[in-house]
């Protein structure tokens, strides 16, 4: 509940007054349970980034091809974010003003290294193309999966799983529809075979 008044009000804007109202309690309840505003961030922040950590250490992220392990990363990433949706959001609107945001932006760079990793092991392989930049590529595929803190609602029906399932098609496969063409004629023009002769 601390997560969705922080996104709500920004967590500069939100006092423990807030919070209390929000929970239906009172301040001395919280105070019960946290020292401070501060560390309600820290739960919330750490929540998520633990999460998204563990899917990095789970056994399909941790061997065979490096490709297969970036997909399993992708769409378990997309899992934690609907699982955890407040959180999260709260993880990608910090903007290192404290020390714990700080932290946490430390650690969001260190997944991010994990999966500009991920795809330099996978063009050395030979499974990804290799005129992208990995750390690019890395970065626009994790922002596919960030955009869902933006749209994402738990209540219309879209599964995470679909919601995983479109992104890693889109991310591996790409949105064009395969072509397929005829043999080569004389009068073929179909694209993609410039510069080839038989």
């Amino acid at each position: 509940m601390a997560a969705r008044v922080f996104n709500e009000r920004g967590y500069d804007g939100t006092s423990m007054e807030d919070l209390a109202r929000a929970l239906g309690v009172t301040k001395s309840a919280i105070y019960h349970h946290v020292s401070s505003k501060t560390e309600l961030l820290r739960r919330s922040l750490d929540l998520a980034l633990d999460a998204l950590f563990a899917v990095t250490r789970e056994e399909a992220s941790v061997s065979g091809p490096a490709v297969d392990r970036l997909d399993h990363v992708l769409r378990g990433s997309v899992q934690v974010l609907v699982e955890l949706l407040p959180h999260v959001t709260l993880l990608l609107r910090v903007r290192g003003n404290t020390e714990v945001e700080k932290h946490a932006l430390e650690r969001r760079r260190e997944f991010d290294h994990l999966v500009a990793d991920l795809v330099r092991e996978g063009i050395v392989a030979g499974d990804i193309r290799d005129d992208v930049d990995p750390a690019v590529a890395g970065r626009l595929l994790f922002g596919m999966v960030n955009s869902v803190v933006e749209w994402y609602k738990p209540d219309r029906g879209l599964s995470a799983e679909e919601v995983a399932d479109t992104l890693a098609t889109i991310a591996f496969q790409g949105l064009r529809r395969p072509r397929h063409r005829p043999g080569n004629t004389a009068g073929d023009t179909g694209h993609g075979d410039h510069g080839h002769l038989g």
